[in-house]
């Protein structure tokens, strides 16, 4: 028999993916001009701003489906299957179910940390709005497709649904209309599966609320730069001024290695910010030692390095960018015009954390330039050559960190809790 129907591996679970804001011409076709790209057309959650009251034209979402089926299909075949839930009573229960599957612990949350500031208060209010009322809004779209995963690891069917799924947020933008992409629903799959009579070879793939929204002064939400984030021609390797050809010194090539640890970023952040320790795990690296009292940006610290073929070194690092359990950036050599420029970033988790360590070699003057110098003709061998010795030493690093912090953690939950 085939494998029963299971969610996507890269399901948000609670945390809904957001609807970008795009605006275009009467046909759905959004506009690629900078001023949309820039100020609308990014991901930003509607949750809390759908006009629960204002009816949606089904004629509207029939539209918005014929623009999302131009999308790819796998074999050319229309297999996607849209179902539009306009009857109360069936928005109702799918409200239920969508709060027995984790709306409900949303609320809760939401309601524990009101009042706290930041990020996750934020973000779970959106989501606690959602689930409070998502039997009212005017219209529930469910996503599926015929077929169902085999449990190989492939994308199998949803990468013929997805970019389908997508098409049709940005068609709903462009007509005033938004939505918030959710798949919390799919822990209580069979009975919305009975709810709606959808067949069991059929696979159930994202739930849409859709609502015209209140206002459209949307902005873009915060994300990570393309630069920080495109490798070129190999994993972890960027740049940061590409131009055509090989990767050269004025691109500002770089390396970024990253890890999920199992730990918090409270207790990764004493190794991270621990300016000695990567010369546990370095082939080149040895120490450092602090200049300056304390760490904060414009401290100091003057690391040590040797290597066979050049002997050994020392230059002065300066703090660029200080933020604990956040960031820990600094610039070697010259600060304006730095022979490099290093960074750790922390990205908090559910109780771990995703540590991320980059470099980015100049823009000014060093061995590497000496050498570059000496044998131009070389340049983009020699820049080469060093992003992959970096990559090395700084996989190592950030492996011993993980592991620093993941037995740090163990033991700290292991321990007898204080009297």
């Amino acid at each position: 028999p085939r494998p029963k129907t299971r969610p996507c591996p890269h399901a948000f679970s609670w945390q809904e993916a957001t609807v970008p804001a795009i605006r275009g011409a009467s046909t759905g076709t959004a506009r690629s001009d900078r001023r949309t790209e820039s100020n609308e057309g990014t991901p930003r959650s509607d949750r809390r701003r759908l006009d629960l009251d204002r009816p949606v034209d089904d004629e509207v979402l029939l539209d918005c489906i014929d623009v999302a089926e131009q999308a790819p299909t796998g074999g050319n075949i229309t297999s996607r299957r849209w179902i539009i839930v306009r009857d109360p009573d069936k928005k109702a229960a799918i409200a239920d179910l969508y709060r027995q599957a984790g709306g409900q612990v949303i609320i809760d949350k939401a309601a524990e940390l009101a009042g706290t500031g930041g990020a996750r208060e934020t973000i779970m209010a959106s989501g606690s709005s959602l689930a409070t009322n998502l039997q009212d809004v005017p219209a529930i779209v469910l996503v599926a497709i015929h077929g169902v995963h085999d449990g190989s690891g492939n994308p199998g069917l949803f990468d013929s649904v997805i970019q389908a799924a997508w098409s049709f947020c940005l068609a709903l933008r462009s007509r005033g209309l938004g939505s918030a992409w959710t798949t919390l629903h799919m822990g209580r799959k069979q009975e919305m599966a009975d709810l709606l009579g959808i067949p069991d070879d059929v696979t159930q793939i994202v739930l849409l609320p859709v609502a015209h929204t209140v206002g459209t002064d949307f902005k873009p939400a915060r994300r990570r730069s393309a630069r920080s984030i495109t490798w070129f021609d190999r994993w972890g390797r960027t740049l940061q001024h590409p131009s055509p050809g090989p990767a050269v010194h004025a691109d500002g090539p770089g390396v970024t290695v990253e890890v999920d640890v199992a730990a918090p970023p409270h207790i990764a952040w004493p190794f991270v910010s621990d300016i000695d320790l990567p010369g546990r795990f370095s082939d080149e690296f040895q120490g450092a030692e602090w200049l300056d009292p304390e760490p904060a940006v414009g401290a100091r610290f003057e690391g040590r390095n040797k290597r066979d073929d050049l002997g050994e070194w020392s230059v002065v690092c300066t703090l660029v960018d200080y933020e604990p359990e956040r960031v820990f950036a600094w610039h070697a050599g010259d600060v304006d015009d730095p022979a490099a420029q290093w960074r750790f970033e922390l990205d908090p988790m559910a109780n771990a954390t995703r540590l991320r360590f980059a470099m980015t070699l100049g823009p000014g003057p060093s061995g590497l330039t000496a050498a570059i110098d000496a044998m131009p003709d070389k340049e983009a061998a020699i820049v080469a050559s060093r992003q992959k010795h970096q990559t090395a030493n700084m996989r190592r690093t950030i492996e011993g960190i993980k592991d620093l912090a993941e037995q740090a953690y163990a033991e700290q939950r292991a321990a007898p809790p204080a009297d």
